[in-house]
């Protein structure tokens, strides 16, 4: 009976939040293309719906009644099975972000945490194992598709992944010295108090922005958005690993770009900006309602960083593929590196 109602449980808080991500997807594709309309001084989709909102709605009917070719020369298994390796990965990271207190309820005598799907103590290696499995769908798409553009733009992205990956990888140890946790629950509960508690300011220790810095930079890169959208350069490679699909499959690209701009945005608020909780105490209401006020919180930081997203992309020109490289090795390596070195002294000498 227990395991009944745990399953039970665990699975309607999975459903739970994959229709948020997914509803949020389609709110950002809205948004974004508002946004850079609003920054480009223009009006943005206005045809479907009162002033464009139903445009989402339109672009997934689009998408799914769009003729689904495969290319003749192409891999038929690998070229199907690219767009769901993208995909799962992007989904599968928000099994451990905490949206809301640490709190745990007990439903019919099984202990349930409903803010999170799974509390483990190694989050932070969960969501970077997974992360780099998801270049794999993006190299196999590039190669299986039997197209020189496509396979460019897959060789690009190999290459860009793994640089960029190590960067975030670094930017986060700071934190993991400062917190002593892999935890991203652990990790949330240890900025509680206000916000000079969070590790972006750290006072009294040794502040993380710098890492924030080398993090939000490395995550724009990991997802493949401007200026370090070159695996998918229009000007150059059409559309890059993704030119020859079409269809649902076009739409699993797409659904797993903005579905790791999400998870990059909650797992920023999560390490530098106190998760859930509000930069003053007294904004944070009674115990009772720390659910409401956490889950706003949460939600205003994350739409915070998709706003970034958009601002760069309406702001900034892609850069050159040796720019690019030379950036993240000689430039962002290096202030990763260091950023280690003086939390690890400040925290020896200070701890």
């Amino acid at each position: 009976m227990d395991t009944g109602i745990r399953l039970a449980l665990t699975l309607g808080q999975i459903g739970a939040v994959m229709v948020a991500v997914l509803l949020t997807v389609a709110l950002l594709t809205l948004l974004e293309r508002k946004v850079l309309g609003w920054m480009q001084d223009r009006m943005g989709p206005m045809e479907v719906g009162p002033y464009g909102i139903l445009q989402p709605v339109a672009d997934g009917l689009k998408l799914f009644f769009k003729e689904d070719i495969i290319p003749a020369g192409a891999n038929k298994f690998m070229f199907s099975l690219a767009p769901v390796l993208s995909l799962v990965p992007a989904l599968i990271g928000f099994a451990v972000i905490p949206f809301g207190p640490d709190w745990t309820v007990d439903v019919g005598g099984v202990n349930f945490k409903p803010f999170v799907i799974t509390d483990i103590n190694i989050g932070i290696l969960y969501i970077l194992a997974f992360a780099s499995i998801g270049a794999y769908g993006i190299i196999l798409g590039g190669w299986s598709s039997n197209s020189k553009y496509s396979l460019l733009g897959g060789l690009r992205s190999a290459a860009q992944l793994i640089s960029y990956e190590l960067n975030v990888g670094l930017s986060i140890v700071g934190v993991l010295l400062l917190s002593s946790s892999l935890s991203l629950v652990t990790i949330t509960n240890a900025q509680a108090g206000g916000f000079w508690n969070w590790y972006f300011f750290a006072w009294g220790s040794f502040p993380q922005a710098i890492a924030f810095v080398v993090f939000i930079i490395s995550a724009v890169a990991e997802t493949n958005r401007t200026p370090f959208d070159l695996p998918e350069a229009e000007s150059e490679l059409v559309a890059g690993f993704f030119t020859e699909y079409s269809g649902m499959r076009f739409a699993f690209f797409f659904l797993a770009e903005y579905g790791n701009m999400i998870l990059v945005s909650c797992v920023a608020t999560v390490l530098f900006f106190g998760g859930w909780h509000a930069p003053f105490e007294f904004l944070q209401g009674p115990e009772s309602l720390h659910w409401l006020t956490g889950m706003f919180w949460f939600t205003f930081k994350v739409y915070g960083f998709l706003f970034l997203f958009f601002w760069l992309r309406a702001t900034l020109p892609r850069l050159r593929y040796d720019q690019l490289m030379r950036f993240g090795w000689k430039v962002l390596l290096p202030i990763a590196l260091g950023n280690i070195v003086l939390t690890a002294i400040v925290e020896y000498i200070f701890p």
